[in-house]
């Protein structure tokens, strides 16, 4: 049966319930609102208060002798890493007269390949002046580098042809030596080997012919790599726009705000675990959720709804209290102010029958330190309360916060409905609570929902038993023993499952 029991449990407890993180992080919106309109604060205030260097831009037609139609940027990837060279810098340092070190000089500049043979250089520098002719004396020096890496390799290219060439020239006229006058008819019996001189002779003289075609081939090919290689894009002052910076620095920092301040919140929902559905916050504390109310009056539109849920509350409770035979209680948890009010106007909406005694339960004393307005019941702090008459009727008001005392919570009221806002308590501690109460033999009437979200559709009332209801509680008082205490065993409606047993 356990087994059954804690299946059914854990089947019909989802183990990451969607709709609760996204309504607690919705709850949250002041985090990441305001974590997005800092992160545009700071990424306008970056681009007014950091501008950009002044930088200047270049490109270079890069000729190269290797070029192929299907190249994948191999070639233009080399230039961009001998751009990024010493020998490069240095030569644009010395076009300079700059006394700057090439490798703080490197710091300042990039190259980027546009495509296989365009380069763009990017130079930063004090002022717009600088920074052009930075960019002109790089761009200088590369082609120039450039040009002579591709004459020493046609000439070296040309060189190795032609000493190839000049063996060949070298063989052939060993042949021709070994020819002679000969020739296969004038020598019968040595006409074989006659004839393969000859062989050897035309091949060498096509190959010799080769030599000289790709020789010239390669000195040909220089100059249009020489002629190819240039800029085409002369050095220019990059000009910077204040106002279009600041609104991209903004929104950048707008939407990484935005993004850390939602992580922040669904990690805190999750970490926290603290209900903000009604469904959830019904089941933790084993009793429904009788009315809601926000935790704030709200837009002028709003407070007439506002003020009617409130009179409607009032009246409800009004009709609990005048149904029962013992002294009924609000218990608050974070919301001190709201459960006050309730008592208040609870208070006033009995007075017109009986005399009405409020007793101050709260930590400070909030509604008995509180300057008395004409009209206002009578309120005593709980030290008081053995006093009040057995003719005036008694309303308790206390605090289930942590740090509470849970042995004076009987003396406040024997049953009671709890004032919970929305989001506040953990849900260990909700567990806390009602367990408490439960040892105390303080049935819980139901559950006053401060600060609800408005977008709540769950159902918070229980069907699990008569105790869950109003009306339950009015036609089932709870059983005194002869010396007018409530009975010590508890009783069947008090009780409230072991969460721990049950998973055991």
């Amino acid at each position: 049966m356990t087994t059954s029991t804690t299946s059914e449990s854990s089947a019909a407890t989802p183990l990451f319930d969607l709709q609760a993180l996204v309504v607690a992080v919705r709850r949250r919106r002041r985090l990441w609102c305001s974590l997005a309109l800092l992160g545009l604060v700071v990424g306008a205030a970056v681009a007014v208060l950091l501008p950009p260097s002044p930088a200047a831009v270049t490109k270079v037609l890069v000729a190269h002798q290797e070029d192929q139609p299907n190249d994948t940027g191999t070639l233009i990837r080399t230039d961009v890493e001998l751009l990024r060279t010493t020998r490069i810098a240095d030569k644009a340092l010395r076009s300079l007269k700059s006394p700057e070190k090439p490798e703080d000089f490197m710091r300042d500049y990039r190259g980027t390949g546009l495509t296989n043979n365009l380069l763009q250089i990017d130079v930063t520098g004090d002022t717009d002046a600088e920074a052009v002719a930075r960019a002109k004396a790089l761009a200088e020096a590369f082609v120039a580098d450039h040009v002579r890496r591709m004459q020493e390799a046609a000439k070296a290219e040309a060189k190795a042809l032609g000493d190839q060439r000049d063996r060949m020239r070298g063989e052939l006229a060993q042949v021709n030596k070994e020819i002679g006058d000969r020739s296969p008819e004038s020598d019968p019996s040595a006409s074989a080997s006659i004839e393969s001189l000859f062989a050897r002779r035309a091949e060498l003289t096509s190959r010799i012919a080769d030599f000289d075609l790709r020789a010239e081939e390669a000195r040909t090919g220089t100059p249009k790599v020489i002629a190819g290689t240039q800029i085409v894009d002369a050095p220019r002052a990059v000009r910077h726009s204040l106002p279009r910076s600041a609104v991209t620095n903004g929104a950048i920092g707008l939407v990484l705000g935005l993004v850390l301040g939602l992580a922040m919140a669904a990690v805190g929902t999750v970490v926290a675990d603290r209900p903000v559905l009604r469904r959830d916050i019904a089941a933790n504390l084993g009793a429904s959720v009788i009315a809601e109310l926000p935790r704030r009056s709200g837009r002028l539109w709003r407070r007439r709804r506002t003020r009617a849920t409130r009179e409607r509350l009032t009246a409800t409770l009004a009709r609990t209290v005048r149904g029962s035979a013992e002294p009924v209680s609000l218990l608050e948890l974070g919301c001190a102010r709201s459960a006050s009010v309730i008592a208040l106007d609870l208070a006033k909406a009995l007075e017109a029958e009986a005399p009405v005694v409020i007793v101050d339960g709260l930590p400070g004393l909030r509604l008995a330190s509180r300057r008395p307005k004409p009209g206002d019941p009578t309120v005593v702090s709980g030290e008081r309360a053995a006093a009040v008459s057995h003719q005036e009727r008694r309303l308790g008001v206390g605090s289930v916060a942590p740090g509470t005392a849970w042995t004076g919570l009987q003396d406040l009221g024997t049953r009671t409905v709890l004032v919970v806002r929305a989001g506040h308590g953990s849900a260990a501690w909700l567990h806390t609570v009602a367990r408490q109460l439960a040892d105390l033999l303080i049935p819980v009437i139901g559950v006053v929902l401060i600060d609800p979200d408005p977008r709540d559709r769950t159902d918070g009332t229980l069907w699990d038993g008569l105790h869950t209801a109003l009306r339950g509680h009015n036609a089932r008082p709870a059983p005194e023993n002869v010396t007018g205490r409530p009975r010590t065993e508890r009783p069947s409606w008090a009780r409230v499952p072991d969460i721990d047993q049950e998973a055991r």
